[in-house]
């Protein structure tokens, strides 16, 4: 069985059935969800049923397309409600993200729980301006990924029950901070994540699991989405850590968990507008931005690893601003394929996609949401208008940026821990000259040259043999000194790297989708050309920074836990080497997290004392949060030519 064939279960329906278990069937729990996963199961309109043996159905009722109540999860074995089944079932099915309510209640008040029919109907009477019907469809497919920022001391964590209490503020006179309901929920999501830290992945089960789960509703009714939607992602990487799942990655993880923890830790320091950032929006809201003049740029297929699939147009202001035109839901690449050449939906326009990306648009009443997603609501009116070409006035300015001031914006918006309405884009537009094809531990990839002669390796996009970015790019390597107007996505490393998405057509005229559109060996200028003899390769301090060796630290405990850690050893050899490459502080975290991985204190009879997991949690999150913002500089560093030149 596949999870992705059961329904959603909203968190407190999963946290509830496995609190009500008892300490013997939670026990049983795990393998309990792994034998489930070996039945079959049948869809019948709402209900999904799963056969537990031959004389037993577990249903999974989800009106709405979400398991929003424990009674919606009936099983017909003889200790049925008390059964396992019913919990392993729940934490077998995806979370759903809910969303929050609309209305704001008092400080301190607890609401009830919300049914998934009430918040659809207040979903679909909320105005234009707050959510617009466009983003429903597309949202489905991208992660929401709330990203957090460094805490304020990551090394002096108060807990809440010892912190003094709130005094009543005067909202005109002084800065809102946190409520006490909030901070509660705040250190119970800090509680859970530092548990998870302590287990790793192959201890994090599915009473681990629901501890998150709770916590994370908690969160959300106390208005606090962003730490929810941070905790119910740990839950999904974790799920699919444990399941084997191909397309997992433990970075994806230790950033997850990061988030999670410095958006708990932030809940009860902050103020003001740092609280409000911290505490998240429960939706992208669309703002009104009047009239717009459009110019398309190109598309791209966008396929996840959940079967999602689709496209996005990308399309320039007159005061080049970027927008995007999206179109994704489940249906992986096939649907990718077909949509590219589907109508937009974007007022009367009969342009498709594909289209859009070269031709214009006049656009009467947009909304626009924070990271440039333009609504498709009843009030936006749209005609089709003359497009640009990239070597015209407004798009031509893109590519006057010089490439490091491009690389420092695109960074700042890729950046794990990005302020969430910083907007911004991640792609670069850069004047290249190809210099052939270079080997990488895992393939090879196309080398150029852009301005300052920084070389920038140009990486396939996706590599579906349905789409044509491998084709593209192992036909341009094969034609070196060739010269080109591209358009890339940064890829954060500590050399210049972008994913190739559209490039000017080699011989001069029109453009390339390098997705959709397959260049032909005909369409390369005469290979008469040189070869470039020897490729560049990455240099700077960067390129061969010792800070993997923290890195490698910070990613070993998630997979295996605190305890896993604390048996390394001696690090003194690690540190030292550290420590000449210029980076002391990254030598004292080691230090400091090997350390409270192996520290255990005993009582004054000998036994040894619970593990300080806060400590722990706290020691891990500084070493995480720092060897990403180190990441992030030097990826900044190789695109600057006057910073590499200096060293």
């Amino acid at each position: 069985m596949n999870a992705d064939r059961l329904p959603p279960v909203a968190p407190e329906v999963t946290a509830t059935l496995v609190e009500n278990l008892s300490p013997r069937l939670r026990k049983r729990l795990d393998a309990a969800v792994t034998k489930l996963g070996a039945r079959t199961t049948r869809r019948d309109g709402d209900t999904v049923t799963i056969e537990v043996d031959d004389e037993t159905e577990l249903r999974l009722h989800a009106p709405g397309g979400v398991v929003a109540t424990t009674d919606a999860i009936t099983c017909g074995c003889l200790l049925a409600p008390a059964c396992v089944h019913r919990a392993a079932a729940a934490c077998a099915a995806p979370a759903a993200d809910l969303a929050p309510e609309l209305v704001d209640r008092p400080t301190g008040e607890v609401p009830d729980p919300v049914s998934v029919t009430d918040l659809a109907a207040a979903s679909a009477t909320a105005p234009a301006s707050e959510t617009d019907p466009a983003s429903v469809t597309e949202g489905t497919s991208e992660t929401d990924r709330t990203p957090v920022t460094a805490p304020a001391s990551a090394t002096d964590r108060t807990p809440v029950t010892d912190r003094a209490p709130t005094p009543a503020l005067d909202s005109a006179s002084s800065l809102e901070v946190a409520s006490p309901d909030q901070r509660a929920a705040a250190d119970a999501l800090w509680s859970a994540g530092a548990a998870v830290l302590e287990a790793g992945v192959d201890g994090a089960g599915a009473v681990t699991q629901s501890a998150l789960l709770r916590a994370a509703h908690t969160a959300r009714l106390r208005q606090l989405p962003r730490a929810s939607g941070a905790a119910l992602s740990v839950v999904t990487l974790l799920r699919a850590a444990r399941a084997g799942d191909p397309s997992y990655r433990t970075a994806d993880l230790v950033t997850a968990l990061a988030e999670l923890l410095g958006t708990a830790h932030r809940v009860g320091t902050s103020s003001g507008a740092e609280l409000s950032g911290v505490r998240g929006r429960a939706r992208r809201p669309y703002s009104p931005d009047g009239s717009l003049r459009l110019y398309g740029l190109f598309t791209e297929p966008v396929v996840t690893d959940s079967g999602h699939g689709g496209v996005r147009t990308w399309v320039a202001g007159s005061d080049g601003r970027l927008f995007t035109v999206g179109d994704v839901a489940p249906g992986g690449v096939g649907r990718a394929l077909g949509v590219a050449d589907r109508a937009v939906r974007l007022g009367d326009s009969a342009l498709t996609h594909r289209e859009l990306g070269r031709a214009g648009l006049a656009v009467a009443g947009a909304t626009v949401s924070p990271d440039g997603r333009l609504g498709a609501g009843k009030g936006v009116k749209a005609v089709t208008a003359r497009g640009a070409a990239w070597t015209e006035p407004p798009l031509a300015a893109l590519w006057e940026t010089p490439p490091s001031e491009q690389a420092a914006r695109a960074l700042r918006s890729t950046s794990r821990y990005a302020d969430p309405d910083g907007g911004g884009s991640d792609l670069l537009f850069l004047d290249v000259e190809l210099l052939g094809a270079v080997r990488e531990s895992g393939g090879s990839c196309l080398l150029a040259r852009c301005a300052g002669g920084v070389p920038v390796r140009l990486t396939v996009a996706d590599d579906d043999p349905a789409l044509a970015h491998r084709d593209n790019v192992t036909l341009l390597a094969a034609a070196p000194g060739t010269r080109l107007r591209i358009i890339g996505r940064l890829v954060p490393a500590p050399h210049p790297r972008l994913t190739l998405l559209a490039c000017s057509h080699p011989s001069g005229e029109g453009t390339v989708d390098l997705g959709f559109d397959r260049l032909r060996r005909a369409d390369l200028p005469d290979p008469t050309a040189p070869v470039h003899p020897a490729p560049p390769r990455p240099g700077g301090s960067g390129a061969h920074s010792p800070l993997y060796l923290l890195e490698r630290r910070v990613e070993q405990t998630v997979p295996a836990g605190r305890a896993a850690l604390g048996m390394l050893g001696d690090v003194t050899a690690e540190t030292r080497r550290i420590r000449r490459a210029g980076l002391p502080t990254a030598a004292g975290l080691l230090t400091a997290l090997c350390a409270s991985a192996a520290r255990r204190d005993r009582d004054l009879f000998g036994r040894l004392l619970p593990a300080d997991t806060d400590g722990f949690a706290t020691h891990w999150l500084a070493a995480a949060r720092y060897t990403a913002a180190v990441a992030e500089s030097l990826c900044s560093a190789a695109w600057d030519p006057t910073q590499e030149g200096a060293r």
